[in-house]
């Protein structure tokens, strides 16, 4: 044993022996190599070593031939050895020039200093500046097809490169990313920037988030090997990653529903691995999609449900959005309303497997829509067809008689500016991006003053149909309208016989009473049509109140038939109001009587009774 030891002993020394052969003093080096600034390297990392620790193939002083190229991995093994397993290294020992070296990256070789020196470009600080001496050369960089075209700038404008500038040292550099000798390219396996180990890399940092994405969903998809599953930097961005209260950022409010869009958007994925294909379009849909369209950011958006690292399926009990917790994540926002919405679709689908109320009311009016709408257009097409013909066999007949007093008239004008605000400002939220929606996207402000707009001309809407109401069963005046205006079988037939007319089998065209069928058709049904905006109208005005009492997909129902009984009556004001007042070739450009209160004597020669004595002696101010 003891022969053995003193064997090592002796082994040592002899290994040893060149050591010394070679150690000169560095005096001796310095009095030829004078470019040396001694004191200079006398403070360096290295100013304690000899000439000859680097220098090892100077076996005598002065040397004859030139000393070979300094290796620094004779004494720094580890690091060499990792560093020529990564990408820099690789790419030296196949004659790659440009790519970096020791020296490129730590500095002058006399001169290095400790990384902890403010002045080496391995100090935290100034790591930055010295990947940018390559990576910030576009034309130095263009050979090797990099995927990030400008690093640089992108990380010096990112959250981590502002703090960098303010003097923060803890921030991210490239190091603490990327690797420092273990730099791998992002298809590498062992990089610490491939796609399935960027979690624990951001976690170096970010623990807490780290440790919360790690039962995510996404998370449990990477750890299965699912390539196409989000990382951190599919959310974030790579070198251009932002604050979340940065607007341009990634994961801004405004931006988080495109962000998510990018995955549960793409058919492909949806296809792939089986995710409902119309996420996004349902969410746009929806009351909030349309706010969220508009620019608002204080609308709930896809992180405020799902929630932002810890995203789980509906089925798992954890998860925000389960069945047993949608009420209390609903309720962040609309208070005491949580167990209401929770009793219907947030994604509203409506089929005949899903939301079937939402898909039998969208059935039944579309239906509605198409043989009301279908009918008026095939009635007033045969109208204007044969009014066409006798158009200029006509001649103005003078003579006019009173048909509308001034008090009908003024309701007449404040009905026709609240529908027009109420049609306008209804479809703009129902199109956001429509181009008649264009003034309402203008800035925060846009949604809000929209929003009261159209509830100011409801309210003002309300008023005036109570009004009337009031004023046509409360005065003598009015009892009479309601009597005249009341439907009676001749009605039907004067409705066939016009029709007949028009298409050729009645040689006469009928004459109508005080107020004709085409006029009562249209009273009533702004009657029937008003009380179910109102209704309908009040019950979405305060929803949260609403939602104490109704299922959410009550809810749903009420908003999807004041949708389509908005459009109903838009379409019954343009393809009949419309046409009898205005489009009419036997009055056109203009029934002007809304205007003037009279009717030309003309008009009412077409009527059983043309005069109505007890409707001349009635003057405007007793019918006020």
């Amino acid at each position: 044993m003891k022969f053995a030891a003193r064997a090592l002993l002796v082994a040592y020394f002899l290994c040893l022996l060149p050591i010394a052969l070679h150690a000169f003093e560095n005096k001796e080096c310095l009095a030829c190599h004078d470019n040396v600034d001694q004191p200079r390297f006398e403070k360096s990392i290295h100013g304690k070593n000899l000439c000859t620790s680097c220098h090892t193939d100077v076996t005598k002083i002065p040397h004859e031939v030139t000393p070979g190229p300094v290796k620094c991995g004779n004494c720094h093994k580890i690091e060499d050895e990792i560093y020529r397993n990564g990408d820099h290294g690789i790419a030296v020992t196949s004659g790659v020039t440009d790519a970096a070296s020791c020296k490129a990256c730590h500095g002058e070789g006399h001169y290095l200093l400790n990384s902890r020196d403010t002045k080496s470009p391995v100090f935290r600080g100034n790591i930055v500046e010295t990947c940018a001496k390559c990576h910030a050369d576009a034309e130095k960089m263009a050979p090797y097809k990099l995927t990030v075209r400008d690093p640089y700038k992108s990380y010096m404008d990112s959250v981590h490169g502002q703090a960098l500038q303010r003097g923060e040292l803890f921030t991210a550099v490239c190091t603490d990313c990327h690797g420092s000798h273990d730099l791998h390219s992002p298809n590498n396996p062992e990089s610490k920037i491939y796609k399935f180990n960027i979690p624990a890399t951001c976690g170096k940092c970010h623990a807490n988030d780290y440790n919360t994405f790690r039962i995510s969903i996404h998370a449990q998809a990477l750890a299965a090997g699912v390539k196409d599953a989000p990382t951190c930097t599919d959310c974030h961005g790579e070198h251009d990653i932002k604050s979340k209260t940065d607007v341009t950022s990634q994961v801004y409010p405004s931006q988080i529903v495109k962000t998510c869009g990018n995955c549960h958007a793409s058919e492909k994925l949806a296809s792939k691995y089986g995710l409902p294909a119309d996420i996004i379009p349902t969410y746009l849909d929806s009351y909030h999609g349309t706010a969220y369209q508009y620019g608002s950011i204080t609308v709930a958006n896809c992180a405020s449900c799902h929630g932002f690292h810890d995203i789980l399926p509906s089925t798992d009990p954890r998860s925000s959005v389960s069945p047993k917790n949608i009420g209390d994540t609903c309720g962040r926002c609309h208070v005491g309303a949580g167990k209401s919405l929770a009793k219907g679709s947030v994604h509203v689908r409506p089929s005949l497997t899903r939301d079937r109320v939402l898909y039998y009311v969208t059935i039944i009016y579309i239906t509605l829509i198409v043989l009301t709408i279908g009918g008026m257009l095939f009635h007033n097409l045969l109208d204007i067809l044969r009014k066409l013909i006798r158009r200029y066999r006509k001649a103005k007949a003078e003579g006019a008689a009173m048909r509308m007093s001034l008090n009908e008239r003024l309701q007449h004008f404040v009905l026709l500016t609240c529908f027009g605000v109420l049609v306008y400002t209804g479809f703009a939220h129902k199109y956001p991006t429509a181009f008649f929606s264009y003034p309402f996207s203008l800035g925060e402000t846009g949604p809000l003053v929209r929003k009261v707009a159209h509830r100011v001309a409801g309210i003002i809407f309300i008023l005036q149909m109570s009004y009337h109401f009031i004023w046509m069963t409360c005065t003598k005046y009015g009892r009479e309208k309601v009597r005249a205006l009341m439907p009676k079988l001749n009605d039907l037939k004067d409705a066939l016989k016009l029709v007949g007319y028009n298409i050729g089998f009645v040689s006469e065209r009928p004459k109508f009473d005080r107020y004709s069928y085409i006029e009562k058709a249209e009273y009533w049904a702004l009657i029937w049509g008003s009380c179910v905006m109102i209704i309908t109208g009040l019950i979405l005005m305060f929803e949260n109140v609403s939602l104490s009492f109704m299922p959410k997909w009550l809810i749903d129902v009420i908003l999807l038939i004041h949708f389509f009984e908005a459009l109903l009556a838009t379409l019954a004001i343009v393809v009949w109001h419309f046409y009898w007042t205005i489009f009419d070739p036997d009055i056109y450009p203009m029934n002007f009587s809304w205007l003037t209160g009279k009717v030309t004597k003309e008009q009412l020669e077409e009527r059983k009774e043309p005069v109505d004595e007890d409707e001349e002696e009635i003057t405007d101010e007793h019918k006020d």
